[in-house]
């Protein structure tokens, strides 16, 4: 009869047990047999039976007969199993593996490969046939297919995540099953109206799985790394995994036609789906939880009102939002049509924005996993100052490299400032509703990139127009979050006029 462990109220997962032993898979070297060998040779090791002989891994034999083709197949395949060993290094520090935030990382890069792998597929078909002022009909349709998910996901999905206190391992693969099919539809029905409700479909399930995996997060999270930290890391694993896979869908699109990225989309999701059934069952212990409010005096019981820190950085990083969410979609309005007709100078020109705004996700995700910022709020405040600035002087001087110099500093800006608001939830609210407003936290970034999205689409086609339009709506942004800090605000209920740090309730 197994002896029953009593329990510990201040540990809630199974992993932060000391006797837990998580399962460990071998992982095989191509020399494993040789050091077998060696040990039946050598039972104690050449050093004797205190020091027993320990396998090193060598990388694979150099070919016998020098030809350059087998030189560059060794050392390929050796530089291949050496980046391996080091993804598997980073992805399980930390104590990320005990934890299972690295089998989270895993789908999570999976579904940034998935959203690479569909925008290539689509991107003849949805992003350069969008008319600028002479077709409106088309104009709306792009609208509908890029910004709707987003609105569509918003105002749901919070709501719903509170209501959804088992199963969500389960929602993540249902999730991306669905994408499956959708992929398949989209495949199938390629050259007729069939393919747009579909698409629609798929980036609202995208949508979907990014604030599952927001709430989830917490539930991984190891003792050795912040919250901040994590996401930062998972960013960075997300945006190298769609770089690379991007390219294999680039690939598949050249040889097969877009439906041939499109059903390597469906093989992309239907592997997601299985790793997110491979996430530890322990995400789903959610007893205790307190669904949180972003009022000051919740209308309903049982809520956890945010504090004031809480709400500055989501003004901040809600106005940051909408500004990547209009260049994303301005920019390519503007280019097709200051280059109408010419279709490598609109891919060289969107290239060379889309590429500094990547520049940016990347380089802020990188620093702010590895630092440490003291004051989160007055760095989300800065960040927001700086593109300010930045969309000020192009709206000055418009033209590609302004705008280029807004996709950068926007980037890092949204970057810095999501890993300042991270750290400020995991600070700030206990842990009981870190969950729940980690979900309602990522509605209100949802809702900043839809209301800067659609202006991206329906202004008219200059950057100094566009830019200028924007400059007020941040500088209103900024106004807001400034006097959320000082207890203030523009809008009664949603601004700082609530203690710093509220009381926490008890479910």
């Amino acid at each position: 009869m197994t002896r029953q462990r009593p329990e510990d109220p201040s540990r809630r997962y199974p992993w932060e047990d000391d006797e837990y032993k998580p399962r460990t898979r071998p992982y095989p070297h191509q020399d494993q047999h040789q050091h077998q060998n060696q040990e039946q040779q050598h039972p104690q090791g050449p050093q004797g039976p205190e020091h027993p002989t320990t396998p090193i891994s060598t990388p694979p034999p150099a070919p016998k007969k020098l030809t350059v083709t087998r030189v560059a197949l060794w050392r390929t395949r050796q530089l291949s199993k050496q980046a391996v060993t080091a993804f598997r290094k980073a992805a399980h520090a930390d104590g990320a593996k005990q934890s299972g935030l690295s089998s989270l990382t895993y789908a999570v890069m999976m579904n940034y490969a998935a959203d690479a792998a569909m925008a290539v597929a689509l991107a003849n078909t949805l992003f350069f046939s969008a008319a600028t002022g002479e077709s409106k009909g088309k104009v709306a349709l792009y609208l509908l297919i890029t910004v709707a998910p987003f609105a569509l996901v918003a105002p749901v999905i919070g709501p719903a995540l509170d209501k959804i206190q088992h199963g969500r391992r389960f929602a993540l693969a249902g999730s991306c099953v669905l994408r499956v099919v959708l992929a398949i539809v989209m495949a199938m029905n390629f050259d007729n109206w069939g393919l747009y409700p579909a698409a629609l479909g798929s980036m609202v399930l995208s949508k979907s799985f990014t604030v599952l995996k927001a709430a989830i997060t917490p539930r991984v999270l190891p003792s050795e790394i912040t919250l901040s930290k994590t996401n930062a890391r998972m960013t960075v694993f997300g945006l190298a995994a769609g770089g690379v896979f991007g390219l294999f869908a680039a690939g598949f699109a050249n040889i097969f036609g877009s439906p041939g990225a499109l059903w390597f989309t469906a093989v992309l999701c239907l592997g997601n789906a299985w790793l997110c059934l491979r996430i530890p069952s322990w995400v789903e212990v959610t007893d205790g939880e307190v669904p949180t409010s972003l009022r000051a005096q919740p209308q309903k019981p049982k809520r956890q009102p945010l504090g004031r820190t809480v709400v500055v950085s989501l003004w901040g990083n809600g106005t940051i939002r909408m500004l990547t969410g209009f260049l994303m979609l301005f920019a390519a309005f503007v280019v097709r049509a200051q280059t109408e007709g010419d279709a490598f100078m609109q891919l060289l020109l969107l290239g060379a924005i889309a590429g500094a705004a990547g520049v940016g996700s990347f380089l802020g995700n990188a620093v702010g996993a590895r630092l440490h910022f003291g004051q989160p709020d007055q760095v989300v405040i800065g960040c927001l100052s700086a593109t300010l600035v930045t969309t000020i002087v192009a709206a000055l001087l418009p033209g590609l490299i302004t705008a280029a110099a807004v996709g950068l500093v926007g980037a890092t800006a949204s970057s810095l400032a999501k890993v300042s608001l991270d750290a400020v939830i995991q600070d700030d609210l206990p842990e009981q509703s870190r969950a729940s407003a980690f979900g309602r936290s990522e509605t209100i970034l949802q809702l900043g990139w839809v209301f800067g999205g659609a202006l991206g689409v329906l202004l008219p086609t200059e950057y100094w127009v566009g830019f200028t339009v924007l400059s007020g709506l941040l500088a209103c942004g900024l106004a807001q979050t400034i006097l959320s800090r000082q207890g203030s605000s523009l809008i009664p209920g949603l601004g700082g006029d609530r203690p710093i740090r509220p009381t926490p309730v008890t479910p």
